[in-house]
Protein backbone atom coordinates (compact mmCIF):
# COMPACT_ATOMS: atom_id res chain seq x y z
CA UNK A 1 0.00 0.00 0.00
CA UNK A 2 3.05 2.39 0.41
CA UNK A 3 4.17 1.95 -2.61
CA UNK A 4 0.39 2.93 -4.43
CA UNK A 5 1.04 5.84 -2.25
CA UNK A 6 4.22 6.91 -3.36
CA UNK A 7 2.99 6.62 -6.49
CA UNK A 8 0.17 8.50 -6.24
CA UNK A 9 1.83 11.48 -4.04
CA UNK A 10 4.13 11.33 -7.01
CA UNK A 11 1.28 11.52 -10.08
CA UNK A 12 0.05 15.09 -7.94
CA UNK A 13 3.42 16.50 -7.74
CA UNK A 14 3.94 16.04 -11.22
CA UNK A 15 0.90 16.77 -11.99
CA UNK A 16 0.96 20.49 -9.80
CA UNK A 17 4.11 21.13 -11.70
CA UNK A 18 2.60 20.67 -15.79
CA UNK A 19 -0.32 22.96 -14.46
CA UNK A 20 1.95 25.61 -13.08
CA UNK A 21 4.58 25.31 -16.02
CA UNK A 22 1.86 25.62 -18.77
CA UNK A 23 0.86 29.57 -18.66
CA UNK A 24 4.35 30.30 -19.20
CA UNK A 25 4.44 28.42 -22.52
CA UNK A 26 0.98 29.95 -23.45
CA UNK A 27 0.38 32.89 -25.00
CA UNK A 28 -1.97 35.10 -22.66
CA UNK A 29 -5.40 36.21 -24.96
CA UNK A 30 -4.49 39.66 -24.47
CA UNK A 31 -1.24 38.96 -27.00
CA UNK A 32 -3.40 36.84 -28.90
CA UNK A 33 -5.76 40.16 -29.95
CA UNK A 34 -3.05 42.77 -30.32
CA UNK A 35 -1.04 40.10 -32.56
CA UNK A 36 -3.87 40.19 -34.68
CA UNK A 37 -5.03 43.62 -34.74
CA UNK A 38 -0.67 44.49 -35.25
CA UNK A 39 -0.92 41.86 -38.36
CA UNK A 40 -4.29 43.78 -39.53
CA UNK A 41 -3.03 47.60 -39.02
CA UNK A 42 0.45 46.14 -41.01
CA UNK A 43 -2.19 45.13 -43.87
CA UNK A 44 -3.76 48.28 -43.92
CA UNK A 45 -0.40 50.68 -44.32
CA UNK A 46 0.17 48.44 -46.69
CA UNK A 47 -2.54 49.42 -48.95
CA UNK A 48 -2.35 52.58 -48.07
CA UNK A 49 1.37 53.26 -49.18
CA UNK A 50 0.10 51.45 -52.44
CA UNK A 51 1.39 53.30 -55.52
CA UNK A 52 -1.57 55.05 -57.00
CA UNK A 53 -0.92 55.59 -61.04
CA UNK A 54 0.01 58.95 -62.05
CA UNK A 55 -2.53 60.66 -64.14
CA UNK A 56 -2.59 59.85 -68.12
CA UNK A 57 -1.99 62.87 -70.16
CA UNK A 58 -5.61 62.65 -71.30
CA UNK A 59 -6.56 63.08 -68.22
CA UNK A 60 -4.19 66.23 -67.47
CA UNK A 61 -5.28 67.72 -70.94
CA UNK A 62 -9.07 66.83 -69.80
CA UNK A 63 -8.32 68.43 -66.24
CA UNK A 64 -6.70 71.76 -67.65
CA UNK A 65 -9.74 72.20 -69.51
CA UNK A 66 -11.93 72.17 -66.69
CA UNK A 67 -9.86 74.76 -65.01
CA UNK A 68 -8.46 72.15 -62.23
CA UNK A 69 -5.42 72.77 -60.69
CA UNK A 70 -2.64 69.90 -59.41
CA UNK A 71 -2.22 69.74 -55.63
CA UNK A 72 1.03 68.41 -54.48
CA UNK A 73 -0.67 65.92 -51.42
CA UNK A 74 2.65 66.15 -50.14
CA UNK A 75 3.90 69.52 -50.31
CA UNK A 76 0.87 71.16 -49.60
CA UNK A 77 1.30 73.31 -52.85
CA UNK A 78 -0.88 72.97 -56.28
CA UNK A 79 0.07 73.98 -59.59
CA UNK A 80 -2.12 75.39 -62.33
CA UNK A 81 0.20 74.69 -65.02
CA UNK A 82 3.92 74.23 -65.70
CA UNK A 83 6.09 71.06 -65.49
CA UNK A 84 4.54 69.60 -62.20
CA UNK A 85 0.65 70.06 -63.42
CA UNK A 86 -0.18 66.31 -63.17
CA UNK A 87 3.36 64.91 -62.46
CA UNK A 88 4.43 64.41 -58.90
CA UNK A 89 4.56 61.53 -57.20
CA UNK A 90 1.58 62.35 -54.70
CA UNK A 91 -1.34 64.39 -56.19
CA UNK A 92 -4.87 65.15 -57.21
CA UNK A 93 -6.62 67.33 -59.64
CA UNK A 94 -9.35 69.90 -57.61
CA UNK A 95 -10.54 73.40 -58.07
CA UNK A 96 -8.72 76.22 -56.98
CA UNK A 97 -11.33 77.22 -54.78
CA UNK A 98 -11.50 73.69 -52.89
CA UNK A 99 -7.72 73.84 -52.68
CA UNK A 100 -7.46 76.87 -51.06
CA UNK A 101 -10.37 76.02 -48.74
CA UNK A 102 -8.39 72.74 -47.96
CA UNK A 103 -5.01 74.57 -46.96
CA UNK A 104 -2.81 74.31 -49.94
CA UNK A 105 -1.04 77.51 -51.41
CA UNK A 106 -0.59 78.27 -55.05
CA UNK A 107 2.77 77.61 -56.62
CA UNK A 108 5.55 80.27 -56.79
CA UNK A 109 6.01 81.30 -60.24
CA UNK A 110 9.87 80.03 -61.16
CA UNK A 111 12.05 82.94 -62.27
CA UNK A 112 14.10 80.22 -64.58
CA UNK A 113 13.00 81.37 -68.27
CA UNK A 114 11.35 84.59 -66.71
CA UNK A 115 12.65 87.45 -69.47
CA UNK A 116 14.74 90.38 -67.38
CA UNK A 117 13.29 93.85 -67.67
CA UNK A 118 15.75 96.56 -67.59
CA UNK A 119 15.48 100.26 -67.61
CA UNK A 120 15.67 102.10 -70.99
CA UNK A 121 18.80 102.92 -72.02
CA UNK A 122 20.17 106.87 -70.83
CA UNK A 123 20.51 108.87 -74.15
CA UNK A 124 24.15 109.61 -74.51
CA UNK A 125 25.63 113.20 -73.69
CA UNK A 126 27.33 114.91 -76.24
Amino acid sequence: MLKHMKKILNLIVLATAFALAAPMFAQPAATKATTAAKATTDKATKAAKAVVAPPTDAEIADAKAKGLVWVNTETKVYHKDGAYYGKTKKGKFMTAADADKAGYRAAKESPIGKKKTTAPAAPAKK
